[in-house]
C-alpha cells in the first residue's frame, strides 16, 4: 500500500501545478491593474451638450457661400447662352426692310422681299377703300374690320405678306372676283383688304408688324 501511495504522489503534485500557476497569474494581473498609468481625457476637447448652436452660424455661412457661388456661376452660363442665341446686328437688319412709298403709285401694288417672303404694299384708291369698308364683317370667313388691318390715318396703304393661307402659294394682285388678290393654285379670292372671300384658304393674308417713319418711308418688321 505504501508503494501505491508513493506512486500516486507525483500525479497529485503535477495536477496542482496549473492551478497554482493560474493563481499566481491572477495575483500578478490584480497587482498590475492598480499600477496602470492614468491618461488625460481633455485632449479631445470639451464635450458640448445636445442642441448647442455655437458652430451653427459657421455652418450656415459655409452653405450660404456655396449657394451664392453656384448661383453666380449659373447666371453667367445663362447670360452667355442667351447672348449666343440672340440675333446679331446684321441678322436684325435683314429682319427689317425699309420701303420708299414714293415708289408705289396710287392704285398699284408692289412686291418686296421681307424675311424671305413676298411682301405686298398696296397704294389703295378711295374706291378700293370704300369697297373694303362696305363689306358686312359678319359674312366673312375670318371676320376682321378693314380699319384693323391698316394704320390710323393711313387707310390708303395696305401692307400684307404675299403668301396664301391655304398652302403657301403666292397670289397675284388686282385680280380675282374682288379685285384684291387671287391664288390660281386652288382658287382663293381675297378682297382689297387682303381678307379671304372665296376659295379654300381659311384665313386672311397676314399683316406684318410695320410703322411709318415719315410720310414717304415705311419700316416693316417693327411696330
Amino acid at each position: 500500500m505504501l508503494r501505491s501511495i508513493v506512486r500516486s504522489a507525483p500525479r497529485l503534485v503535477s495536477s496542482t501545478r496549473p492551478n497554482a500557476a493560474m493563481a499566481v497569474s491572477a495575483m500578478g494581473y490584480a497587482n498590475n491593474a492598480t499600477e496602470v498609468a492614468d491618461f488625460p481625457t481633455s485632449e479631445c476637447g470639451e464635450r458640448r451638450p445636445v442642441g448647442d448652436t455655437t458652430r451653427r452660424a459657421f455652418s450656415y455661412m459655409v452653405v450660404g457661400g456655396l449657394g451664392m457661388g453656384l448661383a453666380t456661376g449659373a447666371k453667367a452660363i445663362a447670360v452667355d447662352f442667351i447672348e449666343t442665341m440672340s440675333a446679331s446686328a446684321d441678322v436684325l437688319a435683314l429682319a427689317n426692310v425699309e420701303i420708299n412709298l414714293n415708289s408705289v403709285p396710287l392704285g398699284e401694288n408692289c412686291t418686296f422681299k421681307w424675311r424671305g417672303k413676298p411682301l405686298f404694299v398696296r397704294h389703295r384708291t378711295a374706291k378700293e377703300i370704300d369697297a373694303a369698308r362696305d363689306v358686312p364683317v359678319a359674312t366673312l370667313r375670318d371676320p376682321e374690320e378693314d380699319s384693323a388691318r391698316v394704320k390710323d390715318g393711313k387707310d390708303e396703304w395696305l401692307v400684307v405678306v404675299g403668301v396664301c393661307t391655304h398652302l403657301g402659294c403666292v397670289p397675284t394682285a388686282k385680280t380675282g372676283d374682288y379685285n384684291g388678290y387671287y391664288c390660281p393654285c386652288h382658287g382663293s379670292h381675297y378682297d382689297t383688304s387682303g381678307r379671304i372671300r372665296k376659295g379654300p384658304a381659311p384665313l386672311n393674308l397676314e399683316v406684318p408688324p410695320y410703322k411709318f417713319l415719315s410720310e414717304s418711308n415705311l419700316l416693316v418688321g417693327e411696330n
